[in-house]
């Protein structure tokens, strides 16, 4: 296959993991389209995609809930394959504003897929979560343990969309999606031209602790030190972001060559460890010779207590594993934050 003529839609792609996911892709030979509104990201990242790769990426400025703005780019690109990650993430917004989720997470999705069906474009990844798991009562989870009740409406716009993904490969038995829920995507790409890039406070963890250690913020939060975990923080699988990324090129490649199992699939993306919020911090400080200020406050809500995956299935089908430690993703993130800060 000549990848070099081979297309990929990536929605949502100038945000943290659609910017990393763009750079995964052309370096391993295929051609992306960057669709985003930039209502959560910036043209930052589109540029520096362009300079990690000396590719000039098609950008169109596409809100994925105008289904008439996002037609005209399936009648300006040939691609077969899109990438939807095309969604707001924070779990506490979610809760103050669960219709403002709903409508953006859910819409953008549908119309992606209404449109794919249509115009005869059948390969689809779906960027879902481990969200979809709720509170798991076993560890690790694996793709066959059951959903549970998500804790978040967040979580209930993921699992909502892998039902769509789903039913319409049931009912269009031409098109083919996958899903992969991952689990805690941290780091930079280590040329430290992208990362995560937060539009005001940041509500994930990582970008927390740099913004803390430039001092832009006065003090990280830590919330609940009294879960049942060894240290009382809560547990999670931190995967480095250019692993993630390169999952999607290996699933991008098993649709394209016909190699999956059934119309539907579902892979964790995962280390297979879990680390606590704690431990991260620790690390995080002597990785990068930096002391954190931070503080304990009482539990948030929705937050699960311990998730982590078993990401068998990924490398056995998908021929993908995470490979690279937690030390060096701490250190490419503090790179990316001390580029942004110029420090």
């Amino acid at each position: 296959m000549d990848k070099g003529k081979e297309q990929v839609l990536i929605c949502g792609g100038a945000g943290y993991i659609g910017s990393h996911t763009a750079v995964a892709l052309i370096e391993a030979g295929y051609e992306v389209v960057i669709v985003d509104n930039l209502s959560r990201s910036s043209l930052d990242m589109v540029e520096g995609v362009r300079r990690i790769t000396g590719v000039e990426v098609p950008f169109e400025r596409v809100d994925c809930c105008d289904k008439d703005a996002l037609a005209e780019v399936f009648e300006r690109y040939p691609f077969r394959s899109a990438i939807h990650f095309a969604a707001y993430k924070s779990v506490g917004e979610s809760i103050e504003k669960p219709i403002e989720y709903y409508h953006n997470n859910v819409t953008s999705l549908l119309n992606l897929v209404e449109l794919m069906v249509e115009r005869g474009r059948n390969n689809l990844i779906f960027s879902s979560s481990a969200t979809v798991y709720g509170e798991s009562d076993t560890l690790p989870v694996t793709e066959e343990t059951p959903r549970k009740e998500a804790t978040n409406p967040y979580g209930h716009t993921k699992q909502i969309c892998e039902d769509l993904v789903s039913d319409a490969t049931v009912a269009h038995p031409q098109f083919r999606g996958v899903s992969l829920r991952y689990f805690k995507p941290i780091g930079a790409h280590p040329s430290a031209l992208i990362g995560e890039m937060p539009i005001g406070v940041p509500t994930n963890l990582v970008p927390y602790i740099t913004q803390t250690a430039a001092g832009v913020r006065e003090c990280l939060s830590i919330f609940g030190n009294d879960y049942p975990t060894p240290d009382g923080t809560c547990i999670r699988d931190f995967i480095d972001i250019n692993d993630l990324a390169e999952a999607h090129v290996a699933a991008i490649d098993r649709l394209i060559a016909g190699r999956n199992r059934s119309g539907y699939e579902v892979y964790n993306i995962a280390t297979g460890r879990g680390t606590s919020v704690l431990q991260l911090v620790e690390t995080f400080e002597r990785e990068n010779g930096v002391r954190l200020n931070y503080r304990v406050e009482k539990r948030r809500e929705g937050d699960v207590v311990a998730m982590w995956a078993d990401a068998t299935l990924a490398h056995k089908e998908l021929g993908w594993k995470a490979t690279r430690t937690l030390e060096e993703t701490l250190r490419a993130a503090w790179a990316w934050e001390k580029r942004v800060r110029g420090i």
